[in-house]
């Protein structure tokens, strides 16, 4: 036998079938809804995932100012960065972050469950993030997921 019957398919950037999705997310606790993000920005809820590839939909998330942390962990909780000066580190809580901007806590979030190089940093863009209802994406025509039917 010389051949085989199958060949592995692997997607590339012009084979990948990438989709625009929308998610509510009031209600929803941020950490499950930010990993069911990354898993949806990588594409790896589909029979195609390559993980060299950039095969995962873009994700646009509304109602970012309605996510919910249990316990203390909006006062309590601590994110640490370094400014890179002697006596540069840094800390923020999410309560702070979402003073800023109900985006600026998802994309921390989401960004620490991507990968850490150059393929985590493009998987990034596909992320659209707003406080309210209202997106601008419509002449997409992106599809809503409810979040909770996701593994």
């Amino acid at each position: 036998m010389d051949t085989l019957s199958y060949k592995t398919i692997s997607a590339n950037k012009a084979t990948a079938k990438k989709e625009w999705v929308v998610i509510d997310a009031s209600g929803q606790t941020l950490g499950r809804l930010a990993s069911k993000v990354a898993m949806l920005l990588r594409g790896k809820y589909k029979p195609s995932f390559t993980p060299h590839v950039d095969c995962g939909d873009n994700v646009i998330i509304i109602n970012a100012d309605k996510v919910v942390l249990t316990g203390n962990k909006w006062t309590e909780r601590v994110y640490l960065r370094y400014t890179g000066y002697p006596g540069g580190q840094r800390a923020t809580t999410p309560q702070v972050l979402m003073g800023k901007g109900a985006d600026r806590l998802m994309h921390k979030v989401v960004k620490g469950m991507l990968p850490k190089n150059k393929l985590g940093a493009a998987l990034l863009k596909n992320l659209y993030v707003y406080g309210g209802t209202e997106h601008k994406h419509d002449a997409q025509q992106p599809k809503v997921i409810d979040i909770n039917t996701l593994k």
